[in-house]
């Protein structure tokens, strides 16, 4: 490979030739040879972005030229259009805790653009990072990319899935199925119940991260290197917080107290536990319907999901509900991407956490590997499903404990003794009744309608 020299304040480094980033980065690749992994995409288009509208502040605020600015833009703009972007990024997610690497490889890179198509000495320090120091940046960054991640990704996957479920719950609510508490006959419901019920889990989902959506779009932008602003405009974190809004068409502001954004990365953290609840909900939805799917001869086999791949490598025949079980791998990830961001926001020491690229990465990895998933849930499990109702009624009218209906006329206690009549000589309980107690067979049948308990018997 040939290698030219670059300079820093360390001294003198070889660079490949080819390469857009100088000699912070490079230094930053010989140091942290250890995943061999960068930070996400959806980072470094955010850091871009910050890069693009500081310059954008500054040429307002005359601490840039019209002309300095005009070229970081552009080099941002070419960036965030390039076919190819992730290269110019190579810096591993387990570099220094600030994330400076990562910030120094995006100044170095627009800085070489900018010089080189527009015929500036475009400085990464002076120009590119005018205002700004990796800690506030990156803190900032984190809040960016994970606010347009849930805006532009999350937010609607989940919008989609639930809009998916009350679609094909609506459609199947003349279906009645035994309900089950301990994993044991219970009381009918519904099967429009049941998917109303994860609906409404998701529902919930969504209300709270758009609640912390209004706190990942509290910038620490201005707060420079530990809060006080030193070397930044006055008027530059208003300004910065005006222009990035404009480039993203979301909204975003500057935080209340600086100190508190780059000293802690409490936000990051309620905003990972909250990840961790949907990921929650997606186990209950998987898992459900892994239990109605199972069989389809030795399990409940109420429904069937769709056949998307052969089961096994030596079972001929066998088909698998993949797409639960790819939605629950998805969710045991997102737990425990959740509990080392978790160990991340502990590692505020003082004026700042130490631990930001990691923290980026996995809160970028749990949003996109919920919003995948969970249209993927939508498409080939919820939509595409079918329901056995042979196997609904099978189980729903021999089941004893419908004679819980009965409680308010015959008491508990003989309502006990009738189900365990009907358990012992696998009878329907309707005949076990109208033998045990005065009332007529049609009170029976009428009380003891599964699809009339779905409603509380009324």
């Amino acid at each position: 490979m040939k290698m030219r020299i670059e300079k820093d304040s360390m001294g003198e480094l070889h660079v490949p030739e080819d390469a857009l980033y100088g000699a912070q980065t490079q230094r930053a690749i010989n140091n942290f040879p250890i995943s061999n992994e960068p930070l996400p995409e959806a980072f470094i288009r955010s850091l871009i972005l910050i890069k693009a509208a500081a310059a954008r502040a500054n040429q307002s605020l005359e601490c840039i030229t019209p002309e300095q600015s005009a070229a970081i833009q552009n080099a941002c703009d070419d960036l965030l259009n390039a076919k190819s972007l992730m290269h110019h990024f190579p810096v591993d997610v387990f570099q220094t805790g600030s994330g400076t690497s990562s910030n120094m490889n995006a100044n170095e890179v627009i800085a070489t653009l900018a010089t080189k198509y527009h015929g500036l000495d475009i400085n990464p320090n002076d120009h590119v990072n005018f205002g700004q120091s990796s800690n506030d940046v990156i803190p900032s960054a984190i809040h960016v990319s994970a606010t347009l991640e849930l805006t532009g990704h999350l937010l609607p996957a989940l919008e989609y899935l639930k809009q998916a479920i009350i679609k094909k719950g609506d459609s199947l609510a003349g279906f009645t199925k035994t309900g089950r508490t301990h994993l044991m006959d219970a009381m009918p419901v519904r099967l429009d119940q049941t998917f109303h019920a994860w609906a409404a889990q998701l529902q919930g989902n969504i209300d709270n991260l758009k609640y912390l959506e209004s706190k990942t779009s509290q910038l620490a932008q201005g707060g420079t290197a530990v809060g006080t602003g030193i070397n930044a405009h006055p008027e530059f974190a208003a300004l910065f917080a005006k222009e990035l809004s404009d480039l993203t068409k979301v909204a975003f502001e500057p935080g209340k107290n600086f100190f508190a954004l780059i000293g802690s990365q409490d936000t990051a953290v309620a905003l990972s536990g909250q990840l961790k609840a949907v990921a929650v909900t997606y186990i209950k939805i998987a898992n459900d319907l892994r239990w109605m799917n199972s069989g389809p001869l030795a399990g409940l086999g109420e429904i069937t999901l769709e056949a998307l791949q052969p089961g096994s490598s030596i079972m001929p025949g066998k088909v698998n509900p993949v797409i639960p079980e790819a939605t629950a791998m998805v969710a045991a990830q997102v737990i425990g991407n959740d509990a080392a961001i978790t160990i991340g926001g502990q590692s505020g020491n003082f004026e700042l956490n130490v631990m930001l690229p990691m923290i980026a990465k996995n809160l970028l990895s749990s949003i996109k590997l919920l919003a995948n998933s969970g249209q993927l849930l939508a498409d080939n499990a919820i939509t595409t499903l079918t329901v056995n109702e042979d196997k609904l009624n099978e189980a729903l009218h021999r089941n004893p404990i419908l004679v819980t209906a009965l409680n308010p006329i015959i008491g508990y206690g003989k309502a006990a003794e009738i189900a365990k009549t009907a358990y012992r000589e696998k009878r329907p309980v309707v005949d076990v009744a109208e033998e045990q107690t005065d009332l007529s067979r049609d009170e029976l049948i009428a009380l003891l309608d599964p699809a009339k308990l779905t409603n509380g018997g009324l």
